[in-house]
């Protein structure tokens, strides 16, 4: 085995790793591929004779160019406050698409990426580094210019703000998952009570229209609101298949053969406390739901 093809065989072995640390850092599927494909050019084009652990090495490199893009999507936005929704990685749970497996060890869900979404591109680096891949600030500091210490303040900063917004969802994705069709059910029925008893107190509804309407996202709060807003779309319901969206019960809804939208739940204390729906048509154009529906 020549040198290009050693390097490449390492390559591919951190793949899955680079594209999950990438995911987590920008929220799209796409782009991910780009920071470790990018990853891998700067890799072909380095001398790596001095690198002792290559996989630290391409951490770093794919952590930079996230850092970039999402400094660049900042600098593009035309509107401050610009929000989307993250893509949904979307699969039954039984291991039957291994890709979208490995991309959501140790899952991270919708939920949770909305929030990382709000924070500074510095705050986000550091928080997926260190506390969702346990690397050292010392590592990291390099990357944003920062001193150890300050990059931990940075962290503590990022962790404490997910902390507020951000809900553990339940561990138990069966119970998750009845939960889930209890309420795709009491939706059907237009059972509006057995709607609210279901859903927490402050349960928030985020959505992502797209560019097509005129308010492309909107966020709802309340549990008799996101009832009122559940019920008036009860039809949706009829339509919807139970899958895992970020490894975390969800469901899939299908118009004509096509998804119509896609919906991540998050459970705690057995009632839904976020609802995070993707609905832009431009962005489901391409998703596939045979694996879903059994129709070709």
């Amino acid at each position: 085995m020549d040198d290009k093809e050693s390097l490449t065989g390492l390559f591919e072995a951190n793949r899955g790793h680079l594209r999950a640390v990438a995911y987590r850092m920008l929220g799209s599927v796409s782009e991910a591929d780009d920071a470790v494909q990018e990853a891998w050019i700067r890799l072909d084009r380095t001398d790596t004779g001095d690198v002792r652990n290559l996989g630290a090495w391409l951490t770093t490199v794919v952590a930079r160019v996230c850092l970039n893009m999402l400094r660049s999507r900042e600098t593009r936005r035309e509107e401050p406050l610009e929000i989307r929704m993250p893509d949904p990685v979307v699969s039954l749970g039984d291991g039957a698409d291994p890709e979208s497996e490995a991309l959501m060890a140790d899952s991270v869900g919708l939920a949770l990426l909305v929030v990382l979404q709000a924070l500074e591109p510095t705050e986000r680096l550091a928080f997926v580094l260190h506390d969702m891949f346990a690397v050292p600030f010392d590592e990291i500091a390099p990357i944003i210019d920062r001193t150890p210490a300050a990059t931990r303040q940075i962290a503590s900063r990022a962790r404490r703000r997910v902390r507020e917004a951000a809900v553990e969802p339940d561990p138990d994705i069966s119970r998750q998952r009845e939960v889930v069709e209890a309420f795709m059910a009491a939706s059907r029925d237009g059972d509006f009570d057995a709607l609210v008893s279901l859903l927490h107190p402050d349960v928030v509804l985020r959505t992502d229209s797209g560019p097509v309407v005129a308010k492309a996202w909107s966020e709802l709060r309340g549990a008799l609101t996101v009832a009122k807003e559940a019920f008036l779309f009860r039809g949706m319901a009829a339509d919807g298949y139970p899958v895992l969206v970020n490894g975390t019960a969800g469901m899939l809804v299908v118009r004509h053969g096509r998804a119509a939208a896609i919906g991540a739940v998050t459970v705690a204390g057995g009632r839904i406390v976020a609802l995070d729906i993707l609905a832009d048509p431009v962005r489901l154009a391409d998703f596939d739901v045979t694996p879903f529906t059994g129709r070709s």
